[in-house]
C-alpha cells in the first residue's frame, strides 16, 4: 500500500490512528492463554463422569428412592471446588500476564505516550533509546543507535542503525537514541512470522493427562456391559422388583467410577499455578507444571540464566609503569565524557570511581564499527578503550599473549592506551597511543547460579548450555559455577549433519555458536534419545526449540515472542526460582500418586466385585448411600488434605502403574472381604440386610487401614485426619443406620467380622508388601 511521510515531530494524529485500526493495520491483541470463566464451567460440569452420574441420578430418582441420590451431592462439591481453583488461578494468571505486557513509547499528537502493543498501528513513530525492544519492524528515520540482534540471531556483537536502516521486531536498542516509523506489524513483523512457525498443534506431553484419559476410555467400556449384566440378573433371573434392580445396578456401577480423580488433577494442579505465582512464575499452561518435575535434561541459555547479561571489571593491569589510580580514573572519566550505555561502559563505571577534574574537549563515542571510544582532556591527555587489534593494530603483538591466556579463562580483553595528540580528523584515532593498562572483564554471574544449578545436578537432571557465544568463553563461564561436564564443549558451527549434532547432543555439556535451527535439532535430538527436556531461552531465536520441548520457560525480560510460546514465566527473570517450580511440581505429582491410588482403590474393588456378582446367586449388597458414605471418609476428603501436603521426592516410575500398584492391595482386599462374606451367609444364614452392613463395614474398615498406609509416615497432622475420618465413618455407620440402609449388627455378625477383620488385615499388608516389591524391582 502507498503510505504518505510521518511527521518526525508530531506523529500520527488520532484520526490517523483510528483509520489504520479499521483497516487492521495495527499490531493486534496477544493471545489470551486462560480459558474463559464459561469453558471453566463448561468444563468442570459437562465431564463424561458428570453426565453418567447425573443419568444415573435421575434413574434413581425414578425408583422413589431419594436417599440413594446423596452422591451427587459430592458430586456438585466436586464441581464447586474445581470451578472456584479454576477461576482462581485465572485471575491471578490473567494478573500478573496484564503486568508483564510490554508497552510501546510512541509519538501522537505531538505527544510521547507509553501504549499497549496492541495498539501500535503502521507508520506510528517509535521512540527509542537504550534498553527498549523494539516491538514492530521499523525503519530509523531520525538519529543513530545500537541494537543488540541476539534474540533474533543469537549473535551478541551491537549492530549501528542510522536513518534509512531497518530495525527488526524482537531487538534491543543498547545504547543510543533515535525515532522510528514502524513499517511492518503485527503478523507481517519478522518476530511475528518466527513465531508463526512454533504455532503448530502440540499436544500437552501429559503423562497423568494420558494415562487419566485411557482409563476413563476403558472404565466406559466396560460400564455398559457391566450395568446391563447386573440389571438383567437382579430383574430377570433374581426376579427383584425394578426399583431395586436399578438401585444395586446404579450402586455398583457409582463405585466403579473415580468421580472426584478428574477434579482432584485439577485442583491440585491449580493450587501450584497460585503456589508458583507467589514465587513470580507464570504458568500458562496446566500441565507443564507436571513435565517440569519430570525433566531429566535441562538446556540453559549462559546469558539471563547463569549471567545476569551484564559485564564486570574483574582486573585493571597497568602497563608501562603507569598508576592504577591514574588508570582508573581515566577509564572512569573517559565512559562518562562519552556516555556511552553499553553493558562495557556500565561495567567500568562501577568499577572505577568518578574522578574529579577531568573535563573532556573532545569525545568519540563507543562504535561497533570502529570497536573503541575516546576522549580528550587538555593537558591530561587523550584516551582511548577498546579492543586491542582496532587500537593498536600490530602494535597489540605484544599484549597478545596475555590477552589469550585471559580469553581462555572466559574474560573479555580491553586496552586503555594515551596519547599526547588529539584525534585525527572525524573521530580518527590520535597518534602515538601507547597502552596504559589491560581491563579484564567478564559476564557477571548472578549469586545464585552456581548454588541453581548443584541443585540439579543432585536431583540427576543432565544440564546443557546452548549459545550462539563463543564456545572458550561459554565454557570457562559454566566451569566457574560448577557445571557437570563444563570442561566438554563443542563448537556447534562444526556439527555440519544430524548425525554429528544428534552424537554432540549426549556428549557435551557445552554447545557454543549455535543457530536457532541447530537449537531445534539439539532438543528434537534429546527427545529422542527418551529423554524429557525441559528449556529455558529468552530470544526470538529460541522460539522453535521452546515450542519443541517438553517444558519451555522463558524470561519475561526476554522477546514477547519466546514469553508467548513458553509454559511457564519466570516474571522477574530469576533463575534461581527454578528449584522452586520443580519442587512444586514434585509436591503435586507425588501427592496425586498417593491419593489418586485412594480413588482408584474403590474403582479396582467395585468392578471385580461387580463382575463375580453377576455370576453369583447373592443380591449386589450395596445401595449407592452406601458407597457415599465410605467414598467421603475413606477417600473424597483425605485424598484432597493429603494432594496439598509438601512433598519434594524425586518422580519415579510411570503414573498410572504407580497408582494401580498402590491401588490393587486395598482393592483386592476389599473384594475378598465381600466374597467371604457371601460365602459365610451359607453357613450363618445372614440375610441380605445383614450381608449388606458387613459389607459396608469391611469395606469402610479395609478404606480406613488403606488410609492408614497411605498416611505413612505419621504426623500430628497425618494422625488428626485418619482419627477424623474414622470417627466419621463408624459414627454414621452406628448413629445414622436408618438413613444408610444398614441393620443393627448381631453376636454373629460381630463375629463375623472380628474373625475377618484380621485376615483381611493380614492379606492387605502382604498384597502392599508384595507391590512394594514389584515397584522396587521395576525401579532398580
Amino acid at each position: 500500500m502507498e503510505r504518505a511521510p510521518t511527521d518526525l515531530e508530531r506523529g500520527l494524529t488520532a484520526e490517523e490512528v483510528l483509520e489504520r485500526t479499521a483497516r487492521g493495520l495495527a499490531n493486534g491483541g496477544e493471545e489470551i492463554r486462560t480459558k474463559t470463566i464459561p469453558q471453566i464451567l463448561r468444563e468442570n460440569i459437562l465431564t463424561p463422569f458428570n453426565l453418567l452420574n447425573a443419568a444415573l441420578a435421575v434413574l434413581v430418582l425414578l425408583t422413589g428412592s431419594w436417599k440413594n441420590c446423596l452422591f451427587m451431592g459430592v458430586i456438585f462439591c466436586n464441581i464447586l471446588i474445581g470451578t472456584v481453583q479454576e477461576i482462581r488461578a485465572k485471575r491471578v494468571i490473567d494478573r500478573l500476564s496484564l503486568i508483564a505486557a510490554p508497552k510501546a513509547h510512541v509519538l501522537r499528537d505531538g505527544y510521547e505516550v507509553d501504549i499497549p502493543l496492541a495498539e501500535l498501528v503502521l507508520d506510528d513513530v517509535m521512540l527509542l533509546a537504550a534498553g527498549d525492544q523494539i516491538c514492530a519492524d521499523g525503519e530509523v528515520v531520525q538519529g543513530v543507535c545500537e541494537v543488540n540482534e541476539s534474540l533474533l540471531t543469537g549473535e551478541s556483537d551491537p549492530v549501528t542503525k542510522r536513518p534509512g536502516d531497518q530495525l527488526l521486531s524482537g531487538s534491543f536498542v543498547v545504547s543510543g537514541r533515535c525515532r522510528a516509523q514502524a513499517v511492518r506489524v503485527g503478523a507481517e513483523s519478522y518476530a511475528a512470522k518466527i513465531t508463526k512457525q512454533a504455532k503448530y498443534l502440540k499436544r500437552p506431553s501429559s503423562e497423568i493427562l494420558g494415562s487419566i484419559n485411557k482409563l476413563i476410555k476403558y472404565i466406559g467400556l466396560a460400564l455398559i456391559p457391566i450395568g446391563a449384566a447386573l440389571f438383567i440378573k437382579a430383574f430377570f433371573f433374581s426376579e427383584e422388583r425394578l426399583a431395586e434392580s436399578v438401585v444395586t445396578t446404579v450402586a455398583a456401577l457409582i463405585g466403579m467410577i473415580p468421580e472426584g480423580l478428574v477434579l482432584l488433577i485439577s485442583v491440585v494442579l491449580a493450587v501450584s499455578v497460585l503456589r508458583l505465582a507467589g514465587r513470580n512464575a507464570l504458568v500458562q499452561e496446566l500441565f507443564s507444571i507436571e513435565m517440569l518435575s519430570r525433566v531429566d535434561v535441562l538446556c540453559l541459555d549462559k546469558t539471563g540464566t547463569i549471567t545476569q547479561g551484564t559485564m564486570q571489571v574483574d582486573e585493571i593491569v597497568p602497563l608501562d609503569g603507569s598508576g592504577l589510580e591514574e588508570v582508573k580514573a581515566a577509564a572512569a572519566a573517559l565512559v562518562a565524557a562519552t556516555g556511552d550505555a553499553n553493558p562495557t561502559a556500565a561495567a567500568v563505571a562501577e568499577f572505577c570511581p568518578a574522578p574529579a577534574g577531568w573535563t573532556a574537549e573532545q569525545t568519540v563515542p563507543f562504535s561497533s564499527a570502529r570497536k573503541w571510544s575516546g576522549a580528550a582532556f587538555g593537558a591530561r591527555g587523550t584516551w582511548v578503550l577498546g579492543a586491542g587489534e582496532f587500537v593498536l593494530g600490530e602494535g597489540f603483538t605484544a599484549l597478545r599473549p596475555r590477552a589469550a591466556g585471559a580469553a581462555a579463562r572466559g574474560q573479555r580483553v580491553l586496552v586503555l592506551c594515551r596519547s599526547a595528540s588529539p584525534f585525527r580528523g572525524e573521530g580518527g584515532l590520535p597518534e602515538g597511543l601507547v597502552p596504559a593498562a589491560l581491563l579484564l572483564l567478564s559476564d557477571k554471574i548472578r549469586p545464585s547460579a552456581r548454588e541453581t544449578l548443584a541443585y540439579f545436578a543432585a536431583q540427576g537432571v543432565a544440564l546443557k548450555v546452548i549459545s550462539g557465544d563463543d564456545p572458550v568463553t561459554v565454557s570457562a563461564v559454566a566451569q566457574k559455577v560448577g557445571l557437570p561436564g563444563g570442561e566438554n564443549w563443542v563448537d556447534a558451527s562444526t556439527l555440519e549433519t544430524e548425525e554429528a549434532l544428534r552424537d554432540a547432543a549426549e556428549r557435551y555439556a557445552v554447545f557454543g555458536r549455535v543457530t536457532p535451527a541447530q537449537k531445534l535439532s539439539l532438543v528434537k535430538a534429546l527427545k529422542a534419545a527418551g529423554h524429557t527436556v525441559a528449556m529455558t531461552g529468552d530470544g526470538v531465536n529460541d522460539v522453535m526449540a521452546l515450542r519443541e520441548s517438553d517444558c519451555s520457560i522463558a524470561m519475561a525480560a526476554g522477546s514477547d515472542a519466546a514469553r508467548n510460546v513458553s509454559q511457564i514465566v519466570l516474571l522477574d527473570s530469576d533463575f534461581s526460582s527454578m528449584p522452586h517450580i520443580v519442587a512444586e511440581g514434585r509436591r503435586s505429582i507425588n501427592n496425586l500418586q498417593r491419593s489418586a491410588s485412594l480413588f482408584l482403590t474403590k474403582t479396582t474393588f467395585s468392578t471385580i466385585i461387580a463382575v463375580c456378582f453377576i455370576f453369583l446367586t447373592a443380591s449386589y449388597p450395596f445401595q449407592p448411600i452406601q458407597f457415599t458414605l465410605i467414598s467421603a471418609l475413606t477417600i473424597g476428603a483425605p485424598s484432597f488434605l493429603l494432594a496439598l501436603e509438601p512433598n519434594r521426592s524425586r518422580i519415579r516410575g510411570n503414573f498410572l502403574v504407580n497408582v494401580l500398584t498402590r491401588a490393587l492391595p486395598g482393592g483386592v482386599t476389599m473384594a475378598n472381604n465381600v466374597l467371604l462374606i457371601v460365602l459365610l451367609s451359607v453357613w450363618m444364614n445372614f440375610s441380605p440386610e445383614q450381608i449388606s452392613t458387613l459389607a459396608v463395614l469391611f469395606t469402610g474398615y479395609t478404606g480406613l487401614v488403606n488410609l492408614w498406609q497411605v498416611c505413612r509416615p505419621f504426623n500430628l497432622w497425618r494422625g488428626a485426619l485418619l482419627a477424623l475420618m474414622a470417627a466419621g465413618f463408624f459414627g454414621g455407620f452406628f448413629l445414622l443406620p436408618g438413613f444408610f440402609s444398614l441393620v443393627p449388627l448381631t453376636k454373629g455378625m460381630v463375629l463375623a467380622f472380628a474373625l475377618l477383620a484380621v485376615w483381611a488385615t493380614v492379606l492387605f499388608f502382604l498384597l502392599r508388601r508384595l507391590a512394594d516389591r514389584v515397584g522396587e524391582k521395576r525401579e532398580g
